[in-house]
């Protein structure tokens, strides 16, 4: 099937294996891993999974929690894919203007997935649709990163990775919202925020904020250029591939570091994604895919990594599947039984971990047939 957004067949054996697995560990937590620490967190009161719960929020503004990697770490491996696609259609013949627009049509397909995610399909009032959304923002960053990609030689991509990220510091650095000091990095006073409340149309998340805003996207372009050179690595044939973990492991602490130097003037935070968050964020991606392709694609160790790889395959299809699947209504007609013999109030927990059973079947169901969501 060959339609904009299809579910066919992708030679298994083509696909980089960490990725796809870094990518399902990824979606596992949105897939319900998250909610089941947070019901352990309130029936024990254990400070140890109270710890793992907290972990699993997102911190009200400035700060960062592991659960504010999900998203950024999911653009990371978009870019990462990046030169691997792209290469392998140039290879075929393609030519730049066929491939740019592949790319364009990828990104506003997925900002059209993310507005019926957030709305639903059905007819609402302009003033009550929320157009911003998380598949919004990996879309246009995903497609501006490709097209830098397309057009830039490499020196140039790494200038627009950091003037990208300069230049976002300094525009929220000596600008506010009107009646707001200069620099002014609250909700109700930052710039970012208060161009989303004028150019965007129906309703920001937050009121007079969206954390999927416009404005916000621009840094995201950064996130995904670190995603390509992260690819471009793990294409070049100069290292061998130990070398090309240990790299990505380095480079990922020297990002942690100095993202929390300029989190000193330009706090870590997901909401405006500053770039000091655009450092932090990339350098445990770094570090985790660093990990998962030593372990899984250089010593060879696959097994553990299949449960995670059959969610990477099909990652935006579960996301999305909320919209069309009842999973709670699904999990009940399989596993009512089971709740009710363990009881109240492990049977939340229990319930919770046959959802992500009952998910992954289907999925792995998917995987057997070789059916795949491609954007």
């Amino acid at each position: 099937m060959n339609t904009k957004t299809t579910l066919k067949g992708v030679p298994v054996s083509q696909r980089l294996y960490s990725l796809d697995a870094l990518r399902g560990f990824d979606m596992f937590w949105i897939m319900g891993a998250g909610g089941v620490l947070s019901n352990l967190a309130k029936i024990t009161g254990s400070p140890f999974w109270e710890g793992f719960a907290t972990q699993m929020t997102h911190p009200v503004w400035n700060g960062f929690h592991m659960y504010d990697l999900i998203f950024p770490l999911f653009l990371f491996m978009a870019g990462v894919s990046t030169p691997f696609s792209i290469d392998s259609q140039k290879a075929k013949g393609k030519s730049r203007e066929q491939l740019l627009l592949r790319v364009v049509k990828r990104g506003l397909i997925l900002v059209l997935l993310g507005i019926i995610y957030n709305n639903g399909l059905k007819l609402t009032p302009l003033e009550s649709i929320r157009f911003p959304s998380v598949l919004g923002r990996i879309g246009i960053a995903y497609m501006f990163a490709n097209i830098i990609y397309l057009y830039a030689r490499k020196t140039f991509q790494y200038i627009w990775f950091i003037g990208i990220l300069i230049g976002y510091w300094l525009l929220l650095k000596f600008t506010s919202a009107p009646g707001f000091p200069m620099g002014d990095l609250t909700m109700e006073g930052n710039f970012a925020s208060y161009i989303d409340s004028i150019i965007i149309p129906g309703k920001l998340h937050k009121g007079i904020h969206d954390p999927e805003g416009l404005m916000a996207t621009i840094p995201a372009i950064s996130t995904g250029l670190l995603g390509i050179f992260t690819g471009n690595l793990l294409r070049d044939k100069k290292f061998t591939p130990t070398r090309k973990a240990l790299l990505m492991a380095i480079v990922g602490v020297i990002l942690l570091g100095l993202a929390q130097l300029w989190s000193l003037d330009f706090p870590i935070n997901k909401n405006l994604w500053t770039s000091s968050f655009v450092f932090h964020v990339g350098g445990i991606s770094l570090l985790f895919m660093s990990f998962f392709y030593y372990v899984i694609d250089v010593l060879g160790y696959k097994k553990w990594a299949f449960f995670f790889k059959v969610i990477g395959m099909n990652s935006i299809l579960i996301y999305i599947s909320g919209l069309f699947i009842n999973w709670t209504y699904t999990t009940n007609g399989f596993f009512a039984w089971l709740g009710q013999l363990v009881g109240e109030p492990y049977n939340v927990v229990v319930l919770g971990i046959c959802a992500i059973f009952v998910k992954w079947i289907f999925l792995y169901l998917l995987y057997k047939k070789k059916m795949f969501l491609r954007v």
